[in-house]
């Protein structure tokens, strides 16, 4: 299949696995991309859920919110089932649940709560004042300056191309052991052109925002999710959608993490466009363990 223009390859397959096949009423398949990886993105299985719901709920209601928890590693080797169950239809407001399924077993669970668009009272917090995009080090600067002694962790989450471009603020967390204020500052951007089109857009926004959330829960401790001595992985994910985006500009990912203990780390998330509106925010916990000595 030809690309459109403008639009790149990792963008393009994330879109086409966003379509999911339909298999019966309120039951669909999504497929993973075979890059490597013994798991399957979180960040995919959240979004191809989320399109699954959206497919089960009235055009003219907006997803506002999502609650999910990640069960069982997902098997990027096989398709993943979404059973989706129509929980209420209310006048302003639908909540449907998803359920992952490989193996004969759940994988992954969400609630996702959606409204048809109302006017109300609008407030928001400010966007922090960091260094834009164009400033920063971009994803070839950096593989070109740093990957060649990389440990070979690094080398791969950097090396290959993905749909989504990121830019932090500073690097230091992934060159050094310094224990660093829990905090990080990411601009993110869509590597190809998204549709216009609600249900995507929500769907990709989610997809990114399972990116780095681990990583910003490690820095007070001067190591990172590529520390071989640590097993790590999500365990729950909530998000809440403010205003509509069409992702075609850099956003900053603004993240805190305010605690880690019982080995679990806990990060926050805020999602603003590039001229400061806040379009999304987000709570993640997850296992932050270090492996058993052999």
């Amino acid at each position: 299949m030809s690309q459109p223009s403008g639009q790149t390859r990792p963008m393009q397959d994330l879109i086409e696995r966003l379509d999911l096949e339909k298999l019966e009423e309120n039951l669909f398949r999504g497929s993973s991309p075979q890059n490597g990886w013994q798991r399957v993105f979180g960040g995919l299985v959240i979004a191809q859920a989320l399109m699954a719901a959206q497919r089960c709920v009235d055009p003219d209601r907006i997803v506002h919110s999502l609650h999910a928890y990640f069960m069982r590693p997902g098997d990027p080797s096989i398709p993943i089932v979404y059973q989706v169950e129509r929980i209420r239809d209310g006048s302003s407001f639908t909540t449907r649940r998803v359920v992952a399924i490989q193996h004969g077993k759940a994988i992954f669970s969400m609630s996702a709560s959606f409204q048809v668009e109302e006017p109300g009272f609008d407030h928001q917090v400010a966007i922090p004042d960091v260094p834009g995009p164009e400033t920063l080090m971009g994803e070839a600067e950096f593989r070109a300056a740093f990957l060649a002694k990389a440990p070979d962790t690094v080398k791969k989450y950097w090396g290959r191309e993905r749909p989504i471009e990121i830019r932090p603020t500073s690097l230091t967390h992934y060159l050094s052991r310094e224990k660093l204020e829990p905090e990080a500052h990411i601009w993110v951007r869509a590597s190809g052109l998204v549709p216009d089109d609600r249900h995507y857009q929500a769907a990709i926004l989610a997809y990114l925002s399972d990116m780095t959330l681990l990583d910003t829960s490690l820095y007070a401790h001067g190591t990172s999710i590529f520390d071989p001595e640590l097993q790590v992985a999500s365990l729950d994910h909530a998000m809440w959608f403010h205003r509509p985006c069409l992702l075609d500009d850099w956003l900053l990912y603004t993240q805190d993490s305010p605690s880690a203990a019982g080995a679990r780390g806990m990060t926050r998330g805020s999602i603003f466009t590039r001229d400061g509106r806040l379009v999304a925010s987000v709570a993640q916990e997850g296992l932050i363990r270090k492996r058993a000595n052999d």
